[in-house]
């Protein structure tokens, strides 16, 4: 559902190696970044966190830095893919960074946005040219003014929850809506096709 909202917010996307990334925003996102590269067939970029060990703040070792490790990003569109978005300030230090180092347009997939401290800083991001679209799905509650900002994109989970639910009261298995592989493809094929190319990839995401 992320990948079916970008396509239809930017239909000029170039989804191959020479224009776009995924970018893993820490250690425990590269799960998650591992499959939107073998499925989309693109190079990965990650982030880790460097730590002032000798603090404590808040109950945890504050945040120095974050150090980028991964191919050149000049000119390409990235994908920042994280499970969720809290104060966001991790995002946009590393959104920064990725324009920095040269990155074109710049997106973040969350599944939950929180946005816990508020909207000023996305804002002035936004405004700075440093995130193009966030995307989060509908699974917790969006304030009106989350739904009214220029950056931001609702992903409605809708219909796979009601496929779910619909799945286990009939005791069936749940596995083919847990695998999403022959639906990216079909939506990858029509984007490219639109385009007036055509990418065809086996479902370990290589491209044929």
């Amino acid at each position: 559902q992320m990948i079916k909202a970008l396509v239809r917010q930017y239909p000029d996307l170039i989804i191959d190696k020479d224009h776009m990334m995924i970018i893993s925003p820490d250690e425990g996102a590269m799960s998650r970044c591992m499959y939107f590269s073998s499925m989309l067939g693109l190079d990965i970029g990650t982030f880790y966190k460097r730590r002032d060990y000798s603090k404590i703040v808040n109950g945890r070792n504050p945040i120095v830095a974050h150090e980028y490790l991964g191919k050149d990003l000049t000119g390409k569109d990235v994908i920042i893919v994280d499970d969720m978005i809290s104060s966001g300030e991790s995002l946009l230090d590393v959104a920064l960074q990725l324009k920095e180092k040269g990155a074109n347009r710049i997106f973040n997939f969350a599944t939950f946005g929180l946005f816990t401290d508020g909207f000023e800083k996305f804002d002035k991001a936004f405004k700075d040219g440093v995130i193009t679209r966030i995307f989060t799905t509908n699974l917790v509650y969006r304030t009106p003014e989350l739904l009214s900002k220029k950056w931001y994109v609702e992903v409605n989970m809708c219909k796979y929850v009601s496929y779910i639910i619909d799945t286990l009261n009939h005791d069936d298995t749940i596995s083919n809506l847990l695998n999403p592989a022959k639906r990216i493809q079909k939506l990858l094929d029509k984007h490219m096709k639109d385009q007036g190319g055509q990418m065809k990839m086996d479902f370990n995401g290589q491209k044929k």
